[in-house]
Protein backbone atom coordinates (compact mmCIF):
# COMPACT_ATOMS: atom_id res chain seq x y z
CA UNK A 1 0.00 0.00 0.00
CA UNK A 2 1.20 3.34 -0.86
CA UNK A 3 0.26 6.41 1.28
CA UNK A 4 0.39 10.03 0.34
CA UNK A 5 -0.11 13.34 2.74
CA UNK A 6 -1.46 16.17 2.06
CA UNK A 7 -1.58 19.06 4.83
CA UNK A 8 -3.62 22.04 4.90
CA UNK A 9 -3.85 23.75 8.14
CA UNK A 10 -5.06 21.54 11.00
CA UNK A 11 -6.72 19.19 8.07
CA UNK A 12 -4.72 16.31 7.26
CA UNK A 13 -5.18 14.29 4.21
CA UNK A 14 -3.95 10.44 3.58
CA UNK A 15 -4.45 9.32 0.09
CA UNK A 16 -4.29 5.56 0.24
CA UNK A 17 -3.32 3.48 -2.92
CA UNK A 18 -3.41 -0.40 -3.23
CA UNK A 19 -4.61 -3.39 -0.46
CA UNK A 20 -5.58 -2.17 3.12
CA UNK A 21 -5.09 -5.49 4.77
CA UNK A 22 -3.68 -7.53 7.63
CA UNK A 23 0.11 -6.80 6.14
CA UNK A 24 -0.79 -2.95 5.51
CA UNK A 25 -3.22 -2.02 8.05
CA UNK A 26 0.23 -1.46 10.57
CA UNK A 27 1.70 1.05 8.20
CA UNK A 28 -1.42 2.61 8.01
CA UNK A 29 -1.61 2.99 11.83
CA UNK A 30 1.74 4.69 12.16
CA UNK A 31 1.30 6.62 9.72
CA UNK A 32 -2.04 8.13 11.78
CA UNK A 33 -0.82 8.30 15.10
CA UNK A 34 2.62 10.15 13.61
CA UNK A 35 -0.22 12.70 12.38
CA UNK A 36 -2.57 12.64 15.14
CA UNK A 37 -1.63 15.40 16.92
CA UNK A 38 -1.50 18.28 14.53
CA UNK A 39 -4.75 17.34 13.24
CA UNK A 40 -8.16 18.66 13.97
CA UNK A 41 -9.52 17.08 10.95
CA UNK A 42 -7.88 13.36 9.18
CA UNK A 43 -9.51 12.47 5.91
CA UNK A 44 -8.70 9.51 4.68
CA UNK A 45 -8.57 9.24 0.55
CA UNK A 46 -10.13 5.73 -0.44
CA UNK A 47 -10.36 7.26 -4.31
CA UNK A 48 -6.90 4.51 -5.07
CA UNK A 49 -7.66 1.76 -2.64
CA UNK A 50 -8.96 -1.61 -4.01
CA UNK A 51 -9.29 -3.37 -0.79
CA UNK A 52 -9.84 -3.38 2.91
CA UNK A 53 -9.74 -6.14 5.12
CA UNK A 54 -11.04 -6.54 9.25
CA UNK A 55 -7.49 -5.35 9.49
CA UNK A 56 -8.37 -1.90 8.07
CA UNK A 57 -11.79 -1.93 9.46
CA UNK A 58 -9.91 -1.99 13.18
CA UNK A 59 -7.74 0.68 12.51
CA UNK A 60 -10.49 2.90 11.74
CA UNK A 61 -12.52 2.39 14.51
CA UNK A 62 -9.60 3.46 16.77
CA UNK A 63 -8.91 6.36 14.82
CA UNK A 64 -12.50 7.37 15.07
CA UNK A 65 -12.56 6.32 18.49
CA UNK A 66 -9.49 8.74 19.60
CA UNK A 67 -11.25 11.90 17.72
CA UNK A 68 -14.29 10.95 19.70
CA UNK A 69 -12.03 10.72 22.85
CA UNK A 70 -10.60 14.28 21.78
CA UNK A 71 -13.99 16.11 21.18
CA UNK A 72 -13.17 17.96 18.81
CA UNK A 73 -12.38 17.59 14.74
CA UNK A 74 -12.71 14.16 13.44
CA UNK A 75 -11.89 11.71 10.89
CA UNK A 76 -13.65 11.64 7.33
CA UNK A 77 -13.06 9.43 4.73
CA UNK A 78 -13.98 10.19 1.24
CA UNK A 79 -13.68 8.67 -2.69
CA UNK A 80 -14.99 5.03 -1.13
CA UNK A 81 -15.52 2.59 -4.12
CA UNK A 82 -18.89 -0.02 -4.50
CA UNK A 83 -17.13 -2.88 -3.03
CA UNK A 84 -15.52 -1.33 0.34
CA UNK A 85 -18.68 0.59 0.58
CA UNK A 86 -20.57 -2.45 1.05
CA UNK A 87 -18.06 -3.57 4.10
CA UNK A 88 -19.13 -0.47 5.38
CA UNK A 89 -22.62 -1.51 4.88
CA UNK A 90 -22.51 -4.98 6.30
CA UNK A 91 -20.83 -4.35 8.99
CA UNK A 92 -22.50 -1.19 10.08
CA UNK A 93 -19.40 1.25 9.83
CA UNK A 94 -21.57 3.52 7.58
CA UNK A 95 -23.52 4.30 10.95
CA UNK A 96 -20.57 5.44 12.78
CA UNK A 97 -17.97 6.33 10.57
CA UNK A 98 -18.33 9.74 8.71
CA UNK A 99 -18.41 8.87 4.84
CA UNK A 100 -18.64 10.66 2.56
Amino acid sequence: MNIEKKENGNEITLMLAGRLDTTTAPQLEEKINENMEGAETMILDFKELEYLSSAGLRVLLGTHKTFMKRGKGGLVIRHVNETIHEVFEVTGFLDILNVE
